[in-house]
Order: C-alpha cells, then sequence, then structure tokens
C-alpha cells in the first residue's frame, strides 16, 4: 500500500469477502474469524436480517439531516436505551466518549475526569486523553486538561473519587489493556462512592456490549446504575455506528446545540442497528452463554493450566490469553493465520479472542483446539 498512511502495521493479505463466521483472503485461503473486526461482526458477515434491513433502506434514501426527526433513530434509541435514558447516535466508540466527556463536565459544572491505567477509549483528543495507556498518548501533548487515572482494581482508587471530580469513566472488562475484568466488590464500591460524592459514573460498554459477554451490557452482571453508557462496534455489526446513552436528568445539559454530528444516526447505520437489537433477544443471550460455558471449560481445564500461559481472563465470548515472555503473542497470532484461525493482541502480551457470537460450538471448540496446539509447539518455556 503506496498511498495510505501506515499507521496500522497490517498483516500482508487483504480479507475480500466473507460468509456467517468464516472470511476469504486475495489468495483464496479462508479463516474461521476469531476477531469479529475486534469485536465489531457480532452476527458475522452474511447476516440476512442486517443484509435485508439495510437493502430496503438504501432503496428509500442513504442520509439525511439530523435537522429532520427520524423515526429510525426512535426505533434504535427504544431498542438499545436502559429505561430512563436517552440517545446520542454517533459513529463511533471514539465520539461516543468524546460525547459523555462533554455531557460530564456541562452537566456538573466541574471539570476533572477519573479514569484508569490499562484502560483504552479512543484516539481522538478528549478519548485519548481518558486512555491510560502512554503509548497511545506519545507525541500528542498538551493532552486535555483535567484527566487523571488511578490504578483498576486496586482500593486505594475509591479514594481518588471526590466531590470535585465530573465524573468517572471505566471499562467493566479493559479490551485493549490486556482483557482484564473489575472485581465486583471493587465496582460496587467505585459506583458507591460516585454516588456519595455527586460524581458521575461512566461505563464504556464499546467492546463489552450488545451481547459479548452474554447480556446485553456487561455491568448487568453487577447491577450497577451507570449515569451515561457508550457503546459502537456491533452496535452495527459493520456498519460505522456509535451511541451515548444518558440519564434523563441530563437532558437539559444537551439541548439543541450543544452538541452534534454530520453522520450520527445516519439511516443506513440505524438500519443495521435495528437488525442487530432485534436479534438481541433474551434467547439469544441465553445461548450465548450456553456457548461461552463450553469455551470456558475447555479455557481454564486445557489452555490456562500450559506451560507458556500465566492466566486466561474475561467473561462470555470476549477472552485473553496471556503468555509468559517465552512467547510473543503476535508470533502466536500469526502461526495461526498459517492454520487458519484469526485472533488478535492486546496489551501484557495477551492473545484476544472475540469471535461472532452466532459462531456454532463446535467451531468455537475447534477454534481452542487450534490455539491449544499453537501454544504447546513453545519451545524452552521456563516455570
Amino acid at each position: 500500500m503506496e498511498h495510505v498512511f501506515e499507521t496500522y502495521q497490517r498483516y500482508p493479505f487483504d480479507l475480500v469477502s466473507g460468509h456467517d463466521w468464516h472470511l476469504t483472503d486475495d489468495s483464496g485461503k479462508t479463516y474461521l474469524d476469531f476477531t469479529s473486526g475486534i469485536g465489531v461482526c457480532s452476527f458475522g458477515y452474511s447476516n440476512q436480517v442486517i443484509q435485508d434491513k439495510l437493502t430496503a433502506q438504501a432503496a428509500q434514501v442513504w442520509h439525511t439531516t439530523n435537522l429532520y426527526e427520524s423515526q429510525l433513530q426512535e426505533e434504535v434509541a427504544t431498542l438499545l436505551c436502559p429505561e430512563g435514558m436517552l440517545a446520542f447516535f454517533c459513529n463511533s466508540g471514539t465520539e461516543a466518549n468524546e460525547a459523555a466527556l462533554k455531557l460530564a463536565r456541562k452537566a456538573t459544572g466541574k471539570t476533572t475526569i477519573l479514569s484508569f491505567n490499562d484502560s483504552f477509549h479512543g484516539r481522538s483528543y478528549g478519548a485519548m486523553s481518558m486512555t491510560g495507556n502512554p503509548s497511545v498518548q506519545a507525541g500528542y501533548s498538551p493532552l486535555v486538561p483535567g484527566i487523571k487515572f488511578a490504578d483498576y482494581n486496586e482500593p486505594a482508587a475509591i479514594d481518588q473519587i471526590t466531590p470535585d471530580l465530573a465524573a468517572v469513566i471505566l471499562e467493566v472488562i479493559q479490551g485493549e489493556g490486556g482483557v482484564n475484568p473489575a472485581k465486583a466488590q471493587w465496582l460496587k464500591q467505585v459506583e458507591t462512592a460516585c454516588k456519595a460524592n455527586q460524581v458521575l459514573l461512566i461505563i464504556d460498554e464499546i467492546q463489552t456490549g450488545i451481547g459479548r459477554t452474554g447480556k446485553k451490557f456487561a455491568y448487568e452482571y453487577y447491577d450497577l446504575d451507570p449515569d451515561i453508557i457508550t457503546v459502537a462496534k456491533a452496535l452495527g455489526n459493520g456498519i460505522p455506528c456509535g451511541a451515548m446513552l444518558g440519564k434523563q436528568a441530563l437532558a437539559p445539559a444537551f439541548g439543541p446545540g450543544s452538541h452534534g454530528t454530520t453522520f450520527g444516526g445516519n439511516k443506513l447505520a440505524m438500519a443495521a442497528a435495528t437488525g442487530v437489537l432485534e436479534q438481541l433477544t433474551p434467547t439469544f443471550l441465553a445461548e450465548v452463554q450456553t456457548k461461552a460455558a463450553a469455551m470456558w471449560q475447555v479455557l481454564q481445564n486445557e489452555i490456562a493450566t500450559l506451560p507458556v500461559v500465566t492466566r486466561v481472563t474475561g467473561m462470555g465470548l470476549m477472552i485473553g490469553i496471556r503468555l509468559k515472555d517465552d512467547a510473543v503473542a503476535n508470533d502466536i497470532v500469526i502461526q495461526l493465520q498459517r492454520a487458519g484461525l484469526l485472533t488478535l493482541t492486546a496489551k501484557h502480551n495477551t492473545i484476544r479472542l472475540l469471535p461472532p457470537l452466532v459462531m456454532p460450538q463446535a467451531e468455537l471448540l475447534g477454534g481452542l483446539a487450534l490455539i491449544k496446539r499453537a501454544l504447546q509447539s513453545v519451545k524452552g518455556v521456563t516455570a
């Protein structure tokens, strides 16, 4: 690629077609996909419901400005929002987190945001400034002021939640940070401290939401009550789509002219999101949980016990396999590509798995067998 900035370290093949949970490259090689486009195509690459929604909408109108009402946006918001919340639609998770930052500051009249080390919230200036990864921020100073960081899952972080904060932003499972789940008791302590100090709680569900963990939102496992939720990735199953959801009490701070977007809530994106959310039924989510349980049995009994693995983390179909220094995660990813399986990496030498939620259990377990074989082939592992 000669005419594109080299902002990505790309693997040397082009994925040109896909069907269900398989992708085919420009040489004709077909792969089992454990990436979902980094947690995006949860319903795979040929979902008939989503395709029909897109085709029908494309035959009518692709785009109109947000100066007009949109019944499609209302339909998606109705399906997406927890009770008592309103939606602002945008194009990505980064934009959703930017909107959350703006809303938190405007609604509270305060400026300071507490985020966490190893977090990832996006790459625009506000979202990047809330990201607890110095390598993402390198070379872009000065960052947006008023952002401070605490250690994730650490009791000392609770003491940093003080009345001067506008908001705390966190991921229930840190995805880019190494598939690092929060501890249940710690999450409740964060929530309690936020409420006691009149600090908004923002939960970034961009990677964990829309069924990835077996529930619509991962925070539901912990009975949390967030003030703001950000979602994207799987919401459009590959059509760019994001949303910031906020409690109705915050609505006065986001009145006409307070925020905006040209493409957010685009009719094609909303058509795709409708197709996703209509399929995200309790029965579907229960099936995800059943398939995940079968995977976790193998992960814990056959993969976590391998000499090269330090631990396996995650929830549902969001999985991290953290490796010792004897193996480089990206080297294993390349080895798996040769074997016909697409996987990802994350921080702390982690192999990250985000398979489509529609993948059958047999295929999921077949992919794990390939991973086990690759990890068993690592030589010279120290105790």
